[in-house]
């Protein structure tokens, strides 16, 4: 009963502030995540709207487009069996992780959640139930997120959650600058392929090949775990994006280098 007490003062505190702060005066229109794909493994864009509406809250959907950076995540909705061997493959080759969780998948996959931290990777919040956030109440959405990460920190010990990945890539002024004060940072993607359909799977040549096409410096890879084409061609993509001069990092990594730019040097 303390529990719950303490969770439902900690909502009013935090839904207090946030009206106080002003968060009803931001549009809570829906927009739903897109990019402009370039050819020859160019930077890809989007709107311009959209950049300055993540400049605004602290998101980014790209890296650092001058060097060759790539930066996987994958969304963790549910567990089709391919996730261990996407880790055995990161482990073996040394390669950094984000993981964006759901509410289902720490309660049917805990194990696994508990191997990606262990192991370096870095779990993203992707809400409970992976509703539309900017289609729910503020509320609802503040529950969403908190009993994620109170899950999470149930699980592994770990009380740091510091990035969120929208469900459906669905988004909102509003439901940006909540997260954002709730003290995510919004992580949004420049690189996908159609890849979620698991009884549309084409093989391990298909799935190199369409990442292959796709990567570009500071790439933030969405890749779905559910697919059983991912997880055979991932070896290949991280050896051939090496041979091509790319580096993986964490979002981390990324995170800290923005924070070094900021600092004000002589």
């Amino acid at each position: 009963m303390i529990k719950k007490t303490t969770v439902l003062l900690f909502l009013f505190f935090v839904c207090f502030n946030i009206t106080a702060g002003g968060i009803n005066a931001y549009d809570s229109k829906t927009y739903n995540w897109s990019f402009k794909p370039a050819k020859d493994n160019k930077p890809v864009t989007t709107e311009s709207l959209y950049i300055q509406m993540l400049e605004d809250t602290g998101g980014f959907f790209i890296g650092d487009t001058t060097k060759k950076e790539l930066y996987l995540t994958f969304d963790n909705g549910y567990e089709n069996g391919y996730t261990e061997k996407i880790l055995d493959v990161l482990k073996e080759k040394e390669v950094p992780a984000a993981f964006f969780v759901t509410g289902h998948y720490l309660d049917s996959a805990s194990d696994l959640v508990v191997r990606m931290v262990n192991e370096g990777h870095i779990v993203g919040n992707h809400s409970w139930h992976h509703p539309s956030l900017p289609e729910i109440g503020e509320g609802r959405l503040m529950e969403e997120l908190t009993k994620v990460k109170n899950r999470f920190t149930e699980l592994t010990g770990e009380k740091e959650m510091n990035y969120l990945r929208p469900p459906r890539g669905q988004f909102s002024e509003r439901s940006l600058a909540l997260s954002a004060k709730l003290g995510y940072t919004n992580v949004f993607w420049s690189m996908a392929y159609k890849d979620w359909e698991v009884n549309n799977q084409k093989g391990g040549q298909y799935a190199y090949d369409q990442i292959m096409k796709r990567i570009h410096p500071g790439a933030i890879m969405l890749i779905h775990s559910i697919s059983s084409d991912n997880a055979e061609a991932l070896p290949k993509v991280i050896d051939e994006a090496r041979k091509q001069g790319y580096t993986f990092k964490s979002l981390d990594d990324y995170m800290f280098s923005q924070k070094i730019e900021q600092l004000p040097f002589p």
